[in-house]
């Protein structure tokens, strides 16, 4: 995988699942955006397509 198709599919997941996510939007209402954000990172499968893709980057960079 290069750096251009990393980022490609950075950008659709993105564009497909968390924009406008309802579970985000509601953690945002009822515990605050950091709470939605954490849940983001730790909690949501998307986010853990997200941390992988993330380190892929990382080996462009070293």
């Amino acid at each position: 995988m290069d750096k251009t198709m990393v980022m490609t599919e950075i950008d659709t997941i993105l564009d497909t699942y968390c924009e406008g996510c309802f579970l985000k939007s509601q953690l945002a209402k009822d515990k605050g955006k950091t709470a939605a954000h954490r849940f983001c990172i730790s909690g949501c499968t998307i986010g853990d397509q997200l941390k992988f893709l993330g380190k892929e980057m990382n080996k462009f960079t070293k």
